[in-house]
């Protein structure tokens, strides 16, 4: 077992020359492949067909073949079906219903269906869960209108179609961890078919390690005129929910038996990290590490801007759901919102036209949205599972940081590799891989810069990254 005890020059030299990377600069072939396949022609024709339901409201009509949720709902199924065919019947596709009780903005007992695709994993991986989803449904001015045209261009035929794409895309290949795509309704009405797959996802206990919404993401342009076909924002904070039911908890109020499930299950998990001084290393943020230096690497030129908060400015989406029960969850979104085209009804007023409409939608854009996508989820999911049990030891006083973790029994696992960054920086500035080793001793000191660890498969794909708690 390798431990550096000392500070050779050598070593000193080989610090001082590592790549600002975390991650392979170079996409490997299949990636490459993947990334060339995506096609914006196929996501325009996909929202262009969702817009032509007229509305996609949850409340909307279910029994028409072509108008209303229900129309929709049918549709994605059978393209999602035909890609299957496609790929030899390997990806899973079903529809799950539910009862959504009457509620705010449910005015009765309603059945609602999320349209799932499974594409299984294999090996010591493929009980790692990664879902990536859109929502299917669409809202006007009036959030309980389910008549009146609500065309829902970009939100969120955009998010849907890009899930559908990268369904149909990577199916054709075969990956370690076990990729769920989804396209759920209700998220206008309160988040609904994502909290509920959440919750069964949890009563299950299913280890997903990751969850992607793409919600708004198909318009590169601003209200105010700005433009920049070169970035997209991935909201990614994974303390948020814990204050959250911490406060609910605290609140004069009785806590649900889901809420106490989920609360005990959080504070297990993300208080000793917490403690630790790990409030910007919860699996979401590391999640959201890796997202954007796969995109980045696979797409020279664009940026992923990696913002610190569960999403926008007191608002939210599908992913919620699942940062409240204790999983990685990040939102992926377009670099600016223009609010006559979200959520209005279809109208021109002074010259000036309103409405979620599909000329107001930049198809290229939301191909390259997907492209980033497809590199975060195809890496993680060739990848192997996070490091287990990471401790930082402090019982001596040192300038050098020593840290260890249990060996994998993966055996798809070459090696590790030891991240760090200075405290200021969002993204891992800094790595070195180790080997075999599960000890090492690095002469750089902890009490300046955060470190990780991952784990790298035989391929070169790396984990999310662990962060070490203390070893007293």
């Amino acid at each position: 077992m390798l431990r550096h005890t000392a500070r050779p020059f050598a070593f000193a030299l080989t610090l001082l020359a590592l790549s600002a990377q975390a991650q392979p600069a170079v996409p490997a072939d299949e990636l490459k492949a993947m990334l060339a396949e995506v096609s914006p022609a196929r996501i325009e024709a996909r929202i262009r067909k969702l817009v032509s339901f007229g509305t996609r409201h949850t409340l909307s009509d279910i029994a028409s073949d072509t108008r209303g949720i229900g129309a929709a709902r049918r549709w994605i199924t059978a393209e999602l079906t035909a890609c299957s065919k496609a790929a030899g019947g390997r990806l899973q596709v079903e529809e799950q219903s539910f009862i959504e009780p009457a509620g705010n903005r449910v005015s009765q007992p309603t059945e609602l269906v999320n349209v799932v695709a499974t594409l299984p994993g294999r090996g010591a991986s493929k009980s790692r869960v990664l879902v990536v989803s859109g929502h299917y449904d669409s809202r006007n001015s009036d959030v309980m209108d389910s008549l009146g045209e609500a065309p829902g261009a970009n939100d969120d035929a955009s998010g849907t179609a890009a899930v559908m794409e990268l369904a149909c895309v990577m199916a054709r290949r075969q990956f370690d961890a076990t990729l769920v795509f989804m396209a759920v309704p209700g998220e206008e009405q309160g988040l609904l078919g994502a909290a509920q797959w959440a919750r069964e996802a949890r009563a299950a206990g299913t280890n997903v390690e990751a969850m992607i919404t793409n919600d708004i993401i198909g318009s590169s342009r601003g209200d105010a005129g700005q433009v920049d076909p070169k970035r997209l924002r991935l909201f990614a904070d994974g303390l948020d929910p814990l204050v959250r039911l911490l406060t609910a908890a605290n609140a004069n109020r009785p806590a649900t038996e889901a809420d106490t499930k989920a609360l005990a299950a959080m504070q297990a998990e993300l208080l000793p990290l917490l403690q630790a001084g790990g409030s910007e290393d919860l699996p979401t943020h590391q999640l959201g590490r890796h997202l954007k230096a796969a995109a980045e690497a696979a797409m020279p030129g664009f940026t992923v801007q990696l913002i610190q908060r569960r999403d926008r400015y007191l608002r939210g989406g599908d992913h919620i759901p699942f940062l409240e029960r204790g999983y990685a969850a990040v939102r992926i979104s377009e670099p600016f919102e223009n609010f006559a085209h979200q959520h209005q009804n279809p109208r021109t007023e002074n010259g000036v036209v309103y409405g979620d409409l599909p000329e107001f939608v930049d198809f290229a854009y939301v191909g390259d949205v997907t492209r980033a996508n497809l590199a975060g989820l195809a890496t993680l999911a060739w990848a192997p599972a996070p490091v287990k049990g990471l401790r930082l030891d402090a019982r001596e006083l040192t300038n050098d940081s020593t840290l260890e973790w249990q060996p994998s029994d993966d055996p798809e696992v070459a090696g590790y590799r030891v991240v760090w960054r200075d405290t200021d920086s969002a993204a891992w500035q800094q790595f070195k891989d180790v080997g075999r080793v599960t000890r090492v001793t690095l002469p750089v000191s902890k009490d300046n810069v955060v470190f990780g660890v991952q784990a790298v498969s035989r391929k070169g794909y790396a984990s999310l990254a662990a962060f070490p708690l203390p070893r007293r």
